[in-house]
């Protein structure tokens, strides 16, 4: 469980890490950005990328849960 744990937290800190290399602009978005200047243009994009956060994080507790769900009835079904 501890190996588990570990390797998640290495995970989220390796997205983490590589958040602010993204880019997440439609392109309207873009064309607003550019209008705006170098600063204000990385605001956003890091804006767009934390406010994406949560509905991930979400889906993925959703998708966690799924998972844990199915392997309880499986291994129920063994035996």
């Amino acid at each position: 469980m501890q190996k588990k744990r570990l390797i998640l937290a290495g995970c989220i800190l390796l997205l983490l890490s590589l958040s602010e290399q993204a880019v997440a602009q439609c392109s309207i978005c873009t064309k607003t950005a550019s209008q705006l200047g170098e600063g204000p243009a990385q605001a956003l994009n890091s804006a767009i990328i934390y406010l994406a956060g949560a509905p991930l994080a979400i889906m993925g507790f959703i998708g966690y849960r799924w998972w844990k769900n199915e392997k309880r009835l499986q291994d129920a079904d063994m035996k």
